[in-house]
């Protein structure tokens, strides 16, 4: 997803959203502890400190240059940091069963947590692994659509096509010709997991999904138990949304390709995952012509560069009293697609040097939703450079959703008065109807990705664990994207396809909760931070741009990094411990109205 991509560019920590850097170490697990903790992890922190520049170098290089050298540089990256990772976690748990400090016992489990991608102790298998890692991201990045020899169709350009198309065969082929890419992986997949598995068993995980489940200050059965909580408070409405769409898609397309009581086709939502909506807004404008904001229009009249378009993200953080980015953002980042090579143009931000070298990775095109997207990145450049003076293995979000809810909340505050201030919109008066308008086009995106944000994750969990084998891959995704979404293929899918490998995250081994977890969060932190700010008024008219006093607050709480359990880092921001949905049934409560409404006689549901 645009907005959501990416924001990891590899399997290691340095890249995208923050992550922490690393050294390498050539020492070996010992069984007695020569240092104190508190010295074991001083000397971790310095490691990982140095290491992270020729890791942060190795993973861009592989991202903004894609050959078989580049590949070849990024996987013995990898491999070293899997080599010190292993050592150092060997060596941490020499410490278990001692008397520690709140802060070093949390600096050594992070430790233990510290990378997505565990690797066996064995030599050969941990550069299989990181050699297999680095093939699967590089087949995605390269991935083509080829009608023939000379008819290849990139991924970046297919997703612009299921945008703009609404011819129901071509949006069938684009959706089809992507999952090309796809079954390549599979066999790698397969072994990928296999070895992930070792390698967190070796780390006292019963798998991968267990590891990245503890990492949210819970038990990982209790945090599986809180997402499905989540969830609950949001689905009704999901649901009439789900429902309104449908009904509109039959209208479009005919009740012949989309039944008024089955799930939806997946190839005509705009989106080639499915997984945002808001490109087919021009099918469900409730109200047609009734002040639309049409920000593509300003962007291409006053024909605003992909830098320009940053300068203004950049513009709203620095009114919130926050420091204008480094000259080697400008310099170092990459803007557009350049002609002569291959890039990953999915959307990242890079917190490189322990956060002192900040950049975005992206193909930016003049557009509204390319705008929102670089708002949203530059909320991880601004978290990396909050908490960049933490010690490197506190050098994080306060959980991986926090990292993705910063930027998601400034959107947020792009509201039609904000779009007229910077003069991007001509007119920000907005009637009851023009209200509904911008929920729909916002909940096309916001509330559409909320199944699918948790469907992501909960298949791999099962893949993990094995509960869903190898030879039902397909079948369990298909499953779980129904059971969610209430979403299927347009055509048959067989365990042949590898439709999961079809979505970067799943090669990029980018662990998806974070992104469910966000959209929870950032209506959370905006409803907070609109009390700071002093607004009166329904909470979908707030912006908090210019507010120097939600601004400081908000910094605040972005510069404790990963020091400190999440519930505490959510409490300096909302005064309470616990993750709470209900902001946004607050914020589209009109929307929820006309949607039980217009959805009166229908039979909902799937």
């Amino acid at each position: 997803m645009k907005k959501l991509a990416g924001i990891f560019a590899g399997a290691l920590l340095v890249v995208a959203m923050g992550a922490c850097s690393q050294q390498a170490s050539e020492e070996s697990a010992v069984s007695v502890p020569t240092e104190t903790a508190e010295e074991f992890i001083a000397r971790a922190n310095a490691e990982l400190e140095e290491l992270s520049r020729e890791i942060g170098a190795a993973e861009w290089v592989r991202s903004t240059y894609i050959t078989q050298d580049t590949a070849i540089v990024a996987a013995a990256a990898s491999e070293k940091y899997a080599k010190w990772h292993s050592g150092m976690v060997q060596q941490a748990l020499a410490y278990d069963g001692q008397a520690l400090s709140a802060e070093t016992a949390r600096a050594i489990n992070l430790l233990k947590l510290g990378t997505s991608l565990p690797t066996p102790n064995d030599p050969a298998k941990r550069k299989e692994l990181t050699l297999i890692a680095t093939e699967l991201e590089g087949l995605y990045g390269a991935g083509q659509y080829c009608r023939g020899d000379d008819d290849c169709i990139s991924g970046s350009e297919l997703e612009g096509l299921m945008q703009s198309t609404r011819d129901y065969g071509l949006l069938e082929e684009y959706w089809t010709g992507w999952r090309t890419i796809a079954p390549p992986m599979r066999d790698k997949y397969q072994r990928y997991v296999e070895l992930v598995n070792e390698g967190a068993g070796e780390l006292g995980y019963s798998d991968l999904g267990e590891k990245w489940r503890a990492g949210f200050d819970m038990d990982p059965a209790e945090f599986q138990g809180e997402a499905e909580r989540l969830w609950d408070q949001v689905k009704p409405l999901y649901n009439e949304l789900h429902c309104a769409v449908r009904a509109k898609l039959g209208e479009h397309y005919g009740e012949d390709k989309v039944p008024a009581d089955g799930p939806i086709p997946a190839h005509l939502l705009g989106n080639m995952w499915a997984q945002e909506w808001g490109f087919i807004y021009d099918i469900m404008e409730p109200y047609p012509g009734v002040s639309d904001l049409d920000v593509d229009s300003a962007l291409k009249t006053k024909n605003y560069s992909p830098q320009g378009m940053v300068r203004s993200a950049e513009s709203f953080y620095v009114s919130l009293g926050m420091d204008r980015l480094p000259d080697t953002f400008w310099e170092r980042s990459q803007f557009s697609k350049p002609q002569d090579r291959e890039v990953v143009c999915h959307a990242s931000a890079w917190g490189l040097d322990g956060g002192n070298d900040l950049r975005i990775k992206m193909c930016i095109k003049q557009t509204y939703d390319e705008l929102r997207t670089i708002y949203h990145e530059l909320g991880h450049n601004y978290y990396q450079g909050a908490y960049k003076d933490q010690p490197p293995i506190f050098q994080g979000g306060a959980h991986s959703g926090f990292h993705e809810a910063i930027g998601d909340t400034i959107t947020l505050s792009m509201t039609p008065q904000y779009l007229q201030e910077v003069g991007l919109v001509s007119s920000a008066e907005e009637s009851e109807q023009a209200i509904i308008n911008r929920q729909m086009q916002m909940a096309l995106d916001k509330i559409a990705f909320l199944p699918f944000g948790k469907l992501i994750d909960e298949w791999r969990w099962g893949v993990f664990s094995g509960a869903t084998r190898p030879e039902d891959y397909n079948k369990a995704w298909w499953d779980l994207r129904l059971k969610y979404q209430g979403i299927a293929p347009p055509t048959e899918r067989t365990e042949e396809h590898f439709d999961p490998g079809a979505k970067y995250h799943i090669p990029a081994n980018v662990s998806y909760t974070r992104y469910f977890l966000a959209r929870i969060l950032q209506f959370q932190f905006q409803r907070s931070l609109c009390e700071t700010a002093g607004h009166e008024g329904d909470l979908a008219s707030c912006s908090i741009y210019g507010s120097q006093e939600a601004g400081a607050k908000f910094f605040a709480m972005m510069a404790s990094g990963q020091s400190e359990p999440w519930q505490e880092s959510l409490e300096k921001l909302t005064g309470t411990r616990e993750m709470d949905a209900t902001a946004i049934i607050d914020y589209f409560a009109p929307l929820m109205g006309y949607l039980k409404e217009q959805n009166a006689g229908r039979n909902c549901g799937w």
